[in-house]
């Protein structure tokens, strides 16, 4: 008969990863940092007080769909704004097209709350995402009613949240939902795979597939569709810019990757003739 340490834990089967959330590694052009994986939703959380930004929430939005994880907008700390600040909100985010389900939420209030335990499924896996100092940590430990995440205060001489987690953590919930905390990112770089993006501004790209040339860069080409739109007023210029930003970001990455490969493969050559040689000269 076999005794285990009730302290050691045994791997019976590694499962395959059905999604994976990733970033550019900070400060590493070509190289990709896994935040989490298996996850089916992604709550994305922007504080209503200094953190909204839809050009922030495109990003998010990229990042989640290149992984195929369905992203849901948290908007926390409505108990510091007023009603009118929350509308704005939410009117600039329907201005900018953006099909995502929103939920707003005070920690403090526990406004919102009920709203986001009854979203969670059980034998699904969620993550929190965002900017450090939004309240995600403080989200969870209302989600757990238990005190078990660090918390911290927004810094009064930047106006940023400080880094309170710094590592990744799973837990399960009392409906036997999986929730998982991540540190805040200042960074979320754009990796190499496109459809997050033509997913995320699925208007602009369907019409730049109308425009008259294929590598049509929407700045000043005769043809163009989405110049077309802009003059229209029938698409945001500042969803635009964004895209452009982007899809710029994206190419760099991909290029980066590619001399990378370039390099790897010249020398890679290099010490295959090296050995040919050793082998000839010893001969």
């Amino acid at each position: 008969m076999k005794i285990y340490d009730p302290d050691q834990a045994i791997i019976h089967k590694i499962v395959p990863r059905k999604s994976v959330l990733e970033r550019q590694a900070v400060g590493k052009y070509g190289e990709v940092q896994i935040i989490s994986a298996n996850i089916d939703v992604a709550f994305i959380v922007q504080s209503i007080d200094n953190n909204f930004s839809i050009n922030r929430l495109e990003r998010y939005l990229s990042v989640c769909y290149s992984s195929g994880i369905e992203p849901v907008l948290v908007i926390s700390k409505i108990d510091l704004s007023t009603e009118n600040d929350v509308a704005n909100a939410i009117k600039n985010l329907e201005l900018r097209d953006k099909k995502i389900q929103y939920m707003l939420l005070s920690n403090v209030t526990r406004q919102g709350l009920e709203q986001i335990l009854s979203f969670l499924q059980k034998g699904k896996t969620y993550c929190v995402v965002g900017s450090s100092g939004v309240g995600k940590s403080t989200l969870i430990n209302n989600l757990l009613k238990k005190n078990i995440l660090k918390t911290g205060q927004i810094s009064n001489s930047t106006n940023k949240g400080r880094h309170i987690t710094d590592h990744r953590e799973l837990f399960v919930l009392d409906n036997g939902g999986i929730i998982i905390d991540t540190p805040g990112m200042r960074e979320l770089g754009i990796t190499d795979n496109p459809e997050g993006i033509k997913t995320t501004f699925q208007e602009i790209y369907e019409l730049s597939l109308k425009c008259k040339y294929p590598d049509c860069k929407h700045i000043n080409e005769t043809g163009c569709a989405v110049l077309k739109a802009l003059d229209e007023g029938s698409i945001d210029p500042d969803s635009v810019e964004n895209f452009q930003r982007l899809r710029k970001e994206q190419q760099r990455f991909q290029t980066t990757i590619a001399e990378r490969h370039k390099r790897e493969k010249a020398f890679g050559k290099m010490m295959k003739n090296y050995k040919k040689d050793m082998k000839r000269n010893e001969s």
